[in-house]
């Protein structure tokens, strides 16, 4: 295809603008640079329908224009990797890994030291839905099995790269066709529904802290963590940023912890020979001095 041949796209259309190849490129280009995420040709339609209305919102004719305005502004260049960013989530979504976090992990979280920090870890959290089915699946389908939580120091920490997903998780309100993903028992005991919503309880909204992080840039957790989730983001991420996101994440483990990747997904660095399968993409860190059978 010639550099400047444009995309057809009624949405771009609609902003007077129609994006080209050559500035395709460059978008992406400022993609990786900002978030890792390998923008394949294949998605020129989702920037296209995503970045017609900047284009509208900021008087832009075209998407050179654009490209200038996100190089020299840096707010702008924030909206425009959030907008690229993809944000489809449910609850309880590949449920496998909650049934693995209920019976094999919480049973060992339940019997730690009660001044021993746990901490949980939904590091692509979207708006929220994953770390409040995590959330869920520590207070239990019965209001007994919640009772751990109060003699244990429990945390739940989700981030993601948008701002706009991070305050729907600290906001943590859902439709209520949202929420018929969550079983019974949990929807009864943990949410409650008011005005065609329904909001996360107290008892799991304290349970959660939600931050905005670029998992590439540097983090600011101090605490090495229990259970890691990061599921449904490596797949937009090249060979390298992926065999050093999990580096880092397998780091930032506790021995013994546990990492949950998506359905799609695989260990692709040298760590797919350290960390023990348990599971359909479920890993464990070896304990100290474990050597893997």
């Amino acid at each position: 295809m010639n550099a400047m041949t444009p995309f057809d796209d009624n949405a771009a259309n609609a902003a007077g603008a129609s994006l080209e190849t050559r500035d395709f490129q460059d978008i992406a280009a400022i993609l990786m640079s900002e978030a890792r995420i390998a923008l394949l040709p294949q998605k020129a339609t989702l920037v296209r329908s995503r970045l017609a209305r900047r284009l509208r919102d900021r008087g832009v004719m075209s998407y050179r224009a654009y490209i200038d305005l996100v190089r020299r502004d840096a707010a702008e260049r924030r909206i425009m990797v959030e907008a690229l960013t993809t944000n489809h989530t449910h609850f309880f979504r590949e449920g496998h890994h909650f049934d693995h976090l209920r019976d094999h992990v919480m049973p060992q979280l339940r019997i730690a030291p009660p001044r021993r920090p746990i901490r949980i870890w939904s590091s692509a959290s979207s708006s929220g839905e994953e770390v409040y089915s995590i959330a869920m699946c520590l207070l239990g389908r019965d209001s007994r099995e919640a009772q751990w939580l109060s003699r244990a120091d429990v945390r739940l920490l989700a981030t993601d790269i948008s701002s706009e997903m991070v305050e729907a998780t600290r906001t943590a309100v859902y439709s209520e066709q949202a929420a018929q993903a969550i079983p019974e028992p949990y929807r009864k005991l943990w949410t409650r529904t008011s005005g065609g919503k329904v909001s996360m309880g107290e008892e799991a909204r304290s349970l959660v802290s939600a931050l905005e992080l670029n998992l590439f840039d540097r983090w600011p957790m101090q605490r090495p963590f229990d259970v890691i989730f990061c599921r449904n983001v490596m797949i937009y991420f090249d060979e390298e940023a992926k065999a050093e996101l999990e580096s880092r994440m397998i780091a930032q483990l506790v021995p013994g912890g546990h990492l949950y990747i998506g359905h799609s997904e695989r260990l692709v660095g040298p760590e797919r020979d350290f960390m023990i399968p348990c599971g359909q993409t479920i890993y464990r860190k070896p304990l100290d001095g474990e050597v893997r059978g």
